[in-house]
């Protein structure tokens, strides 16, 4: 199937079944996430489980793959001290969800590669560390840097995970775009104290409707909420359909993050993701899978969604 498969199925109005959680399942699995860089160096160590998680999601009933780059541009890489193994975790990382394909026997398995914006994080926190946030040249020169090696190890497409910065989401899709590859847009969110649907940034309250105008500067094939709690995505799918009328996206975590290390605490369940994923699809969602803390079993449960169409 690779791309076409999925844009004949998407145009056909079938459900098409994204992963889940990559970092966090290495991490579930007992892979030590680095302090600084967090799982984008376990790619050079521990390549048996990063390969068995990407054929345990296609086994799940996945279509698409996502390669365990999201955290591993030089940006993150270099105050980690891995500035020169920018190739071998990122080049590793794609050639190692192509390997999983290929043993799968799905050749019409899609890969993705993943592209956000994280930049350096205080430790034991969720919150960026200002005091060590990239100018916007360097931010620039770092995403384009990562989403051409994407490109050029044959990536089906770019997910742009976890954007929700209005000042460094236009660099990211700025780069995700110009290498000519499909780009999917995955934004996230959190409530507000008052109930407002805000971006995910911790240090400001932004109105998730501001985040998702980037959308009018950039192409992208689809877009939708990930990262983001399962009982908020319909609101932010609401919101998003007000600027986009291309194919919607819901992947939602569960649990917490302090750097480095996610906190599997209350995890949804694989049957009350299904649950809300029914009405996510029932209100025009196409695309369903997991983000941070949810496993295999999670895709698994979704799986029974999915409309093949043509593929």
């Amino acid at each position: 199937m690779s791309y076409e498969g999925l844009k004949r199925r998407l145009g056909d109005g079938g459900i098409v079944i994204l992963d889940g959680g990559t970092g966090t399942e290495l991490e579930r699995r007992g892979i030590p996430m680095d302090p600084e860089a967090w799982c984008g160096p376990a790619n050079l160590a521990h390549l048996d489980t990063l390969e068995a998680i990407h054929r345990d999601y296609i086994a799940a009933g996945a279509d698409i793959v996502t390669a365990n780059t999201y955290a591993s541009s030089r940006l993150m890489l270099g105050p980690a001290g891995y500035a020169d193994r920018f190739e071998d975790i990122n080049r590793t990382a794609v050639r190692t969800a192509f390997r999983a394909r290929a043993a799968s026997g799905q050749p019409e398995i899609a890969i993705a590669g993943s592209l956000s914006h994280m930049v350096p994080m205080a430790g034991g926190t969720a919150h960026i560390d200002l005091s060590r946030l990239p100018r916007e040249a360097a931010m620039s020169e770092a995403f384009g840097e990562l989403a051409a090696l994407l490109a050029e190890e044959g990536c089906d497409l770019i997910l742009l995970e976890m954007m929700y910065d209005p000042e460094r989401m236009p660099a990211a899709f700025a780069a995700a775009t110009a290498t000519g590859l499909p780009v999917w847009a995955g934004f996230s969110a959190r409530r507000g104290a008052d109930g407002q649907v805000l971006s995910f940034a911790a240090d400001k309250d932004v109105p998730f409707e501001e985040v998702v105008q980037v959308l009018a500067d950039f192409d992208v094939a689809a877009a939708g909420v990930m990262h983001t709690p399962s009982d908020l995505v319909a609101e932010t799918i609401a919101i998003l359909r007000g600027v986009f009328d291309g194919p919607l996206v819901a992947y939602p975590d569960s649990g917490y993050f302090k750097m480095p290390s996610w906190q599997f605490e209350d995890v949804i369940s694989p049957d009350e993701l299904l649950a809300f994923a029914t009405d996510w699809v029932a209100g025009g969602v196409q695309v369903l899978g997991g983000c941070c803390g949810l496993s295999p079993a999670h895709i698994a449960a979704l799986a029974p969604l999915k409309v093949r169409g043509r593929a």
